[in-house]
């Protein structure tokens, strides 16, 4: 039996949710949007690394296009919830255009 290949990654909201370091993919790679989050720096919490600072990049999968131009929209959050959160409204209200 074949295995469908998003079942291989993580998974929010219908979407991959791969990490790699300290950089998120969010969206199918080969989609027209995916998301690149990027974990700044982070701080310890009850034990545990917390992101404190998350670069958020909205990327056009254009390969016409030169690297910077790619990137559609910007942001800086203070947590990866609220990173994702505003990453996932921008990848909504592309789709829907």
């Amino acid at each position: 039996m074949a295995e469908n290949s998003k079942s291989e990654f993580l998974m929010y909201k219908d979407k991959p949710f791969v990490r790699s370091g300290n950089t998120i993919y969010y969206g199918n790679l080969w989609d027209q949007y995916y998301l690149i989050l990027k974990i700044v720096s982070s701080k310890e919490e009850n034990g545990l690394q917390i992101a404190d600072k998350v670069m958020v990049n909205l990327y056009k999968n254009d390969p016409s296009l030169k690297p910077n131009e790619r990137i559609i929209h910007k942001i800086e959050k203070n947590d990866l919830y609220s990173a994702v959160t505003i990453g996932r409204n921008w990848l909504e209200q592309v789709s829907k255009a």
